[in-house]
């Protein structure tokens, strides 16, 4: 029954212009969240509250439709749908306080007033006049979300502000989580030097900052997926996200040893993983004194380094 009302999400984001990759079960379920309607409900009911990501829209999509997603999800509904909404001026992010820091635990969506007045005339007369008068206010829409290749990519903002876009895949999700949900909670203050792309190994590079560290840029394609440097502490985390590959193994420490020779920081090792099972495969391949993060569980670290908790060796 419910799956009805799924269609008629997904053919009203079809609608609005949005491409394949933001017209599927999750992005329309994470509509139908936003404007509250249940299976039963008309759409001329829609509402547009403030919704967080995991209690507000998970939350409403596993009580009215009884889809359950694990907790990692929650970066896929921000990275591939909220984002992607919000580029395309469906939601408002943090629009009862913009004052919020970005990624901060309290963020919150809202549909725009502009778009809840559209939807509340699907399947009424007049549905198609108020869709083409929205459409004309935002006519960069059908350009931006044609189908390019930046479409699926995954929006990621660094400290400054600025921002990057990474190409599409659980690594670069689990790398943008590291730059949004673990320098919060466990580099506080540390800003990022260098993060790589699985299609631009260069994404971004400060090269000013790595050679003031004594890091040989001119190798930069040797250093791991993340580089994030505290000047507070002089503690430089080194940060690899594993999802298929590449764990830091004792071999891996020693090549970076060998690689920041020069480096007078403190350097303390990382591990990346997306959920736990991915973890327990790779577990037998990690150095001791290095440290584990999961991006399901971002609030909790994993420390290889028997009495001792997270800080350089």
């Amino acid at each position: 029954m419910a799956e009805s009302k799924i269609k008629e999400a997904k053919e009203i984001l079809k609608e609005f212009g949005l491409p394949p990759a933001q017209r599927n079960e999750m992005s329309a379920l994470t509509l139908l969240a936003l404007c509250q309607i249940k299976e039963k409900d008309a759409w001329k009911d829609a509402r547009n509250p403030s919704l967080g990501v995991t209690k507000g829209i998970m939350g409403f999509v596993n009580q009215h439709f009884g889809k359950t997603y694990a907790p990692n999800t929650r970066e896929t509904f921000r990275l591939q749908v909220l984002h992607q909404f919000e580029q395309a001026r469906i939601v408002n992010y943090n629009p009862d306080d913009n004052t919020l820091p970005v990624n901060s635990p309290k963020a919150h969506y809202a549909l725009t007033p502009e778009v809840l007045a559209v939807l509340k005339k699907y399947g009424l007369r007049g549905w198609k006049k108020m869709l083409k008068e929205w459409k004309s206010l935002v006519p960069s829409l059908q350009t931006i979300y044609a189908g390019t290749r930046d479409l699926d990519k995954i929006p990621v903002q660094l400290s400054d502000g600025k921002m990057l876009r990474l190409s599409s895949g659980l690594h670069n999700i689990v790398q943008a989580a590291v730059i949004q949900d673990f320098r919060r909670r466990f580099a506080k203050g540390g800003v990022v030097l260098y993060l790589g792309d699985t299609e631009n190994k260069d994404l971004y590079l400060d090269k000013n900052k790595l050679a003031e560290l004594g890091i040989p840029i001119n190798e930069h394609s040797k250093l791991p997926d993340v580089v994030i440097y505290d000047g507070d502490k002089n503690w430089l985390y080194l940060i690899e996200a594993v999802t298929s590959h590449g764990p830091v193994s004792p071999k891996r420490v020693l090549e970076l040893q060998e690689l920041l020779t020069k480096c007078a920081a403190g350097k303390i090792y990382v591990t990346a993983f997306p959920d736990f099972i991915t973890f327990k495969k790779y577990s037998p391949h990690i150095a001791w004194d290095t440290e584990v993060w999961i991006m399901e569980m971002p609030d909790h670290m994993i420390h290889f380094n028997g009495d001792r908790f997270m800080g350089p060796r």
